[in-house]
């Protein structure tokens, strides 16, 4: 006849000293070295009854680089196991050795806590460099659009090649994106194609292929210099947005580079912010922010700005 595996449980809980890792890794992943110091016992004895505890299904393991975490785990065991580990929790978590153990354990996770402040106090003089080397430059920025409402269109107006419509689409429900160049769309199709929720269409700034109130959103990201009348692209951006949406335009501050008209097209020489206020207030546009960018000296062009605003309601 088949013992009850109640028994074997009580067997495996009837040790004090099982007993005493289990309630330090009730709410903590620790490594057997963590376990020992806390403990005070030699790892081969820990490592022991460890080994019961996994076998038990007691606790799970996770490896991380070199090292194994182990933490508790009786959501996996069932009901009886639950209720099995509440009473012990109880008893056992209200002798002194427990108190021992809780100190112990709050200097052990103190001890994470300064290494990782001595790395950060160290490389701090290094640390954008370092980030910048481990995951590339502006990693940190891409995590930026999941603010989004992620049930939200967005169109991303003067689209170009879509780099902006791919780092904006795997975070809200649509992305439309235009543009009135058919090689540049081209190369953008290729680069959204893996995008469901992306639509490129062609189509002019000044009367755009969007219906009324479509958008929740809309980005014009170094676009509107290259526009001969910025006033009709803005009165456009507001009707497509719906009542209260957001517009996010980035361009260059007022500069001198006279050339540019010739290399690249340009029509204005940059946008001052009484002068831009003006546009977006002439539009429809409300909460007018405007924000200097600090300027970047790698980059060889003007300073920029970033603007926010709100369709009136």
């Amino acid at each position: 006849m088949n013992a009850a595996p109640i028994f074997d449980d009580l067997t495996t809980l009837g040790d004090a000293t099982r007993s005493r890792m289990l309630l330090l890794m009730d709410r903590n992943e620790l490594t057997v070295s963590e376990l020992c110091s806390v403990l005070q016992l030699p790892q081969s004895t820990v490592s022991r009854h460890l080994k019961t505890l996994l076998d038990g299904g007691w606790i799970s393991s996770r490896r991380e680089a070199t090292s194994r975490y182990y933490t508790l785990a009786p959501d996996e065991r069932g009901p009886v196991a639950k209720r099995l580990w509440a009473l012990l929790r109880e008893q056992v978590g209200t002798t002194a050795s427990a108190d021992q153990d809780a100190r112990r354990l709050k200097s052990v996770l103190g001890r994470r806590q300064s290494k990782s402040q001595e790395f950060f106090e160290s490389a701090a003089g290094q640390w954008d460099k370092l980030r910048a080397d481990l995951f590339g430059r502006g990693s940190h920025l891409q995590a930026l659009p999941a603010l989004l409402d992620s049930a939200w269109a967005v169109g991303d107006l003067g689209c170009g090649t879509g780099q902006v419509a791919a780092a904006l689409a795997p975070f809200v429900n649509r992305v439309i994106a235009v543009d009135r160049s058919g090689e540049m769309l081209q190369t953008a199709r290729r680069r959204l194609k893996e995008f469901v929720n992306v639509d490129v269409r062609r189509g002019e700034l000044e009367t755009l292929p969007i219906e009324d109130a479509e958008l929740d959103a809309a980005t014009l990201l170094l676009v509107l210099h290259h526009l001969a009348d910025p006033s009709a692209a803005l009165r456009e951006a507001a009707r497509v947005l719906k009542p209260g949406g957001r517009l996010l335009i980035s361009d260059m501050l007022p500069h001198d580079h006279e050339e540019y008209r010739r290399q690249m097209g340009h029509v204005w020489l940059g946008f001052g912010d009484d002068q831009l206020k003006g546009l977006l207030g002439s539009a429809g546009f409300v909460d007018v922010r405007i924000v200097h960018q600090q300027s970047n000296p790698d980059a060889k062009g003007p300073a920029l700005f970033v603007a926010s605003a709100r369709r009136r309601s």
